[in-house]
């Protein structure tokens, strides 16, 4: 015992912040865990360790009942205070009999569900690292995709919230019912009915956290691992690492002037999902003609599919009405229309909703319940004040005048720099364009280099899953004010003439 208080005196360190209960307890339980106290070994008593380490007995009481209650110890009236075995089960620890792993062949490796040798990862984890397309920054010139936060009308938001705190409505602050707050799931559907035609009644909507739960339930609720989901190629990368963690085997399908075309390949093997974004293509632009959506509408019907319609940024478009969602024409009840508030209000605010077919209704509010026991429902209250009062179209209207604005100085940026040398796609709608590079060009080198000299743009390649067809650069321009686009472009217009052209010059205007 004299070896145990000498080694615990060794260690106490009585000038420190730490009190001395903390640090003895510490290095007890370290003794014990490290079998410096084997077990059976009777601990001192407390009166003589705490005159042995010049401490109060009642630190040394204290200690010993919190290593009695966490299990280190065993306490005997009369007898003494003893080290437990905690020591692991030998049979529980045995080596197991090392065999070698299964040959594996390229299948394999695109295969999600397939076992693998693992080192910390699952294969479909490491494939979601390794893929991943998150930002380190997402604010800045010319970061796409991203609503200018500086503009968003905080006061009103602040006085309505303080409203709704000054109720003391104690019913805000419990888990969300299944499907969200009523008033809010109303106030959206009269919103969707009137700015995208969506055909819908307040208990078709589900509130989630924005459109990736949206599409981690729908595929949770739809599809089993290793059914076959239909992407756009190119599409947003976000969407495609939720489909390919869920275990679905992703099947791109090439997009043209008129949207998704599948080939006669893609139509002989229908899938279970197809996830499209029809009103404002990601990341190209296009809208999906009548026709095609005609088409996929009765393809879906014909074979059981189910669309989930990603209507991301749609209400700001220039220079037209925003176009109808792809849901306002389903007759059959196939389509699983999704939106978020993020781009429309501030990305933190992690709203979404989806509306999804009647019959469907009542499983989601279950489902999402079930999964995720969803909160937020003051910011979900005041939201819906928020549209209730006429905030969000009012605010909605000025932010689209203001992008448009932006968006004209970038795309004149852009011909001062390159006359029509790099062609601007997919500039009627939304947050970005996609600035075309010549052939020969290394998007993704060019996005890294124009990272390193302070403008942060996404290469298309980023967003192809098999074969990148066009080369360009995500440009965005609604969180960048007026007077700091031209001086950022002239930053970014250096680094593509120095990585995209054979001699770096400054391109002439050849129209």
């Amino acid at each position: 015992m004299v070896i145990l208080s000498e080694w615990l005196a060794a260690q106490l360190d009585k000038e420190s912040a730490e009190p001395a209960y903390r640090q003895l307890l510490q290095l007890m339980q370290q003794a014990i865990l490290t079998g410096r106290l084997a077990p059976g070994t009777k601990l001192p008593s407390s009166r003589l360790l705490a005159a042995d380490l010049g401490v109060a007995r009642n630190t040394v009481l204290h200690v010993y009942d919190q290593l009695s209650a966490e299990g280190y110890v065993i306490s005997t009236t009369g007898s003494g205070t003893y080290v437990a075995d905690t020591r692991p089960d030998s049979a529980a620890v045995s080596t197991p009999t090392n065999k070698p792993s299964p040959a594996r062949s390229p299948d394999d490796e695109n295969d999600a569900t397939g076992s693998s040798p693992r080192g910390d990862m699952s294969t479909r984890g490491q494939r979601l690292i390794e893929e991943a397309g998150v930002s380190a920054k997402q604010w800045g010139a010319f970061m796409p995709g991203v609503p200018d936060v500086a503009e968003f009308p905080a006061r009103t938001w602040s006085r309505l919230q303080a409203r709704l705190w000054k109720s003391a409505n104690h019913g805000l602050l419990t888990y969300a019912p299944g499907g969200g707050y009523r008033p809010l799931r109303r106030a959206l559907s009269d919103y969707l009915r009137v700015a995208r035609s969506v055909r819908c009644t307040p208990d078709q909507i589900i509130i989630t956290t924005g459109i990736h739960q949206s599409i981690d339930l729908s595929v949770r609720l739809l599809a089993d691992v290793g059914d076959r989901a239909w992407v756009e190629e190119p599409c947003y990368w976000g969407a495609r690492s939720v489909l390919q963690s869920s275990g679905l085997k992703l099947a791109p399908v090439p997009v043209d002037e008129e949207g998704l075309n599948p080939r006669e390949q893609d139509l002989r093997e229908p899938p279970r999902i197809a996830l499209v974004t029809p009103s404002h293509q990601y990341p190209l632009g296009m809208v999906m003609s009548l026709a095609r959506r005609r088409t996929l509408l009765e393809y879906a019907r014909q074979h059981k599919v189910w669309i989930i319609e990603d209507d991301y940024d749609s209400e700001f478009r220039y220079g037209s009405r925003p176009l109808a969602s792809l849901q306002g024409l389903d007759e059959s009840d196939r389509v699983i229309y999704v939106g978020s508030l993020g781009k429309l209000l501030f990305p933190g605010l992690r709203i979404g909703y989806m509306v999804v077919p009647e019959r469907l209704a009542a499983t989601f509010r279950t489902g999402v319940a079930e999964l995720y026991r969803e909160g937020q429902l003051m910011q979900q209250a005041v939201l819906a004040e928020f549209i209730m009062d006429g905030y969000l179209t009012s605010h909605v209207r000025r932010m689209r005048t203001l992008y448009g604005e932006r968006r004209q100085l970038l795309i004149d940026a852009v011909t001062r720099h390159f006359g029509d040398a790099l062609p601007v796609m997919g500039d009627e709608a939304g947050l970005h364009f996609v600035l075309g590079l010549p052939d020969t060009a290394d998007d993704r080198a060019i996005a890294s280099a124009a990272y390193d000299a302070g403008v942060i743009v996404r290469p298309l390649a980023a967003y192809y899953s098999v074969r990148q067809e066009r080369k360009g650069l995500l440009t965005g321009y609604a969180c960048v004010p007026h007077e700091q686009i031209e001086p950022a472009f002239a930053t970014l217009a250096r680094v593509i003439e120095e990585h995209a052209f054979a001699k770096p010059q400054k391109l002439r205007r050849t129209g």
